[in-house]
């Protein structure tokens, strides 16, 4: 009897060596930085060491004239690190790779190359609707660096910029009440036989953490509010010291701020700051007292706060000065550029050895959580239920 014949070759039947992994080919990336045109925003993606990094690995970073200078680098720190510098803003925007602070603008995304990569902030909060539709129509993708994950499920850019901004509030605070700013007076500093500054945080996050560092670090006397007794707990330990803590009382709070010479206001919310100091509340505070309200982006925690500008950054309330300024990191540009650099290049490396952006996002969990437009197609969750868009899974996308 003949045996059936059988649908493979002989070659086909025997055992085959497993396929692993898809084989990355290294490639070389063509990066675009323009210059920041929002307002005060002096802020740039990269440093001229970042730059010094990328170009020595075969990377080209084609920076426009001038995007540094508010942050201390010359056009020539760039061109010495192996930057090219053009002076023309539109050949910067057909790079296949824009790197930007702040969300491109509908004017700039009408100037990218259609299937480009733009890696900026999203800030949704100040996003419309037609922002998402314009970058659909031009199949960009997109990545928010603030959604980005490192390996610890944490994400690095806004623990940052938070560390930046919870130092900053300190030390505008005691600027704020020096004599020759009109303030009361007092000093940070333990001077010996001098009662210490009172100073009061309300949230326990990074902020919170980074500015009661700063605070103890100065001499002050510190008192820490937040309705997470988690989060309390692991300030003091990362402080490595007992301090005031308190869930949010307002009897525990309106006495601490009755006393106290500085408030700091660092408390989030899901889509807005809760206000957790009433103006009644503030009524109450010693006349000359410094409110930095580092929540303002998102609403402000206190009721009499207001959002103001570098140029004129207080406005006084019932005698209290009030600090009101979104974007406190770009009071320190050069430290915030390093800063965000420091996230940026090692991510840029990443993408070149990996072999481009969509190998990247298949092997990096992180990565893929920062992006929200895929070839025009929105593939972030929030972002879609926010402004009602169609959404679509990622791991359908791109495996």
């Amino acid at each position: 009897m003949n045996q059936p014949s059988s649908p493979f070759s002989k070659q086909q039947l025997l055992p085959q060596e497993e396929t692993l992994e898809i084989l990355k080919h290294k490639r070389n990336l063509f990066i675009g930085i323009p210059k920041e045109n929002q307002y005060q925003e002096q802020r740039i993606c990269l440093t001229p060491d970042a730059v010094n990094a990328l170009t020595a690995n075969g990377h080209r970073v084609l920076i426009e004239s001038g995007a540094g200078d508010g942050a201390s680098f010359s056009d020539s720190d760039y061109t010495n690190a192996g930057g090219e510098i053009t002076r023309d803003t539109k050949k910067v925007f057909h790079c296949p790779l824009l790197l930007k602070v702040e969300p491109p603008t509908l004017a700039e995304i009408e100037m990218l190359n259609p299937q480009a990569v733009v890696i900026s902030a999203l800030q949704i909060k100040t996003q419309e609707k037609k922002y998402f539709e314009h970058l659909a129509k031009k199949r960009i993708t997109a990545i928010a660096f603030e959604y980005i994950k490192d390996d610890d499920g944490k994400y690095p850019a806004v623990r940052s910029l938070s560390e930046i901004a919870g130092i900053s509030s300190v030390l505008i605070a005691s600027e704020l009440m020096a004599a020759s700013n009109k303030g009361n007076g007092l000093m940070f500093g333990n001077i010996s036989g001098v009662p210490p500054v009172e100073v009061v945080i309300i949230g326990a996050g990074t902020v919170g953490e980074f500015a009661a560092r700063s605070a103890l670090g100065l001499g002050a006397n510190v008192k820490i509010f937040d309705n997470s007794i988690t989060k309390l707990r692991n300030i003091q330990s990362h402080l490595g010291q007992t301090l005031y803590t308190s869930t949010l009382q307002p009897k525990n709070l309106l006495k601490a701020l009755k006393r106290c010479d500085v408030a700091i206001g660092a408390i989030r919310g899901a889509d807005r700051s809760p206000i957790v100091v009433s103006s009644t509340m503030v009524e109450n505070m010693k006349k000359g007292a410094v409110i930095i309200d580092v929540s303002i982006d998102m609403g402000g925690c206190f009721e009499t706060s207001k959002v103001t500008t570098h140029d004129k950054p207080t406005q006084e309330q019932f005698g209290v000065v009030h600090y009101g300024v979104p974007n406190i990191p770009s009071r320190y540009p050069k430290t915030a550029s390093v800063s965000i650099s420091n996230i940026f290049t090692p991510y840029l490396l990443k993408l070149g050895e990996d072999g481009g952006l969509e190998n990247s996002l298949r092997f990096d969990k992180g990565l893929r959580n920062g992006l929200y437009m895929y070839h025009g197609i929105l593939c972030n969750r929030s972002v879609g239920e926010w402004f009602d868009l169609d959404f679509s899974d990622i791991n359908f996308l791109i495996f």
